[in-house]
């Protein structure tokens, strides 16, 4: 394999993990109760709403993709394997 940039043949392939967190979706909440409930809520239990922030679970997906990169040992230059 060659280096598309310098040309060499000294290529290294890994394989690379990226996490991608997604954010459940809420927009019917939104909408309806949160532009205006969360700023009341916020304002008068701040201290009971800190309480429950901390221990509710997560809202959040996480994913994770694994694809091939070669890096290229002379100049550094990365790209995708294809």
């Amino acid at each position: 394999m060659k280096c598309p940039r310098c040309g060499s043949e000294n290529v290294n392939v890994q394989m690379v993990a990226e996490t991608r967190v997604k954010k459940k979706s809420g927009l019917v909440y939104w909408l309806v109760f949160g532009w205006w409930l969360e700023p009341i809520l916020w304002i008068f239990f701040t201290i009971p709403r800190l309480i429950f922030a901390l221990f509710r679970p997560r809202r959040y997906k996480t994913k994770t993709v694994r694809s091939s990169m070669c890096i290229c040992q002379n100049c550094g230059n990365r790209w995708k394997v294809k």
